[in-house]
């Protein structure tokens, strides 16, 4: 589903679904070819300048990604009101160019499994990711928090794609 932004300029909507007991389902198509979204996604550069909604006032401090299966990532946020800063990692268990990025949370024992999946559609790319929690506690508390900023974060996402292509 597409909806007009102030510009007049079509935008396409994110979908956030919880599934069952323990599992949330987030789709959007994005204006760009597949490579370039992928690439969105596996850069540390450009991952940084959109995984963070602007609006809860964190930023990214350090973003450590070695995106190959078996390789490890490190994401290291500051927000200004908490003295320390919050680091989350985790492995990529599998990893498909332009297809297919599986990793898991590992800061915690509430870390969920994450499966992004690039589905080429034309010159578009739908774009869906799955997270699969250990709790339902887990799965809801995913969705009271960082869930609520994935519109955003896909939003500031597809400013990025309409820049590169």
């Amino acid at each position: 589903m597409s909806v007009m932004n102030e510009g007049g300029r079509a935008t396409n909507r994110t979908d956030v679904q919880r599934r069952g007991d323990r599992e949330m389902l987030v789709t959007r198509t994005f204006d760009a070819p597949v490579h370039i979204v992928f690439e969105a996604w596996s850069t540390p550069d450009l991952f940084k300048t959109w995984w963070v909604p602007k609006s809860v006032g964190m930023s990214l401090e350090s973003c450590d990604m070695d995106i190959r299966t078996g390789g490890k990532y490190r994401l290291t946020f500051r927000h200004p009101n908490f003295d320390q800063p919050m680091t989350f990692f985790g492995t990529y268990s599998d990893v498909t160019p332009n297809k297919r990025m599986v990793w898991t949370n590992e800061e915690s024992p509430d870390g969920a499994v994450t499966t992004v999946t690039f589905e080429a559609q034309g010159d578009k790319t739908l774009v869906t990711l799955h997270e699969l929690y250990p709790t339902t506690a887990a799965l809801e508390e995913a969705l009271a928090g960082s869930a609520e900023g994935l519109p955003e974060q896909f939003a500031q996402l597809d400013a990025l794609l309409a820049s590169r292509h």
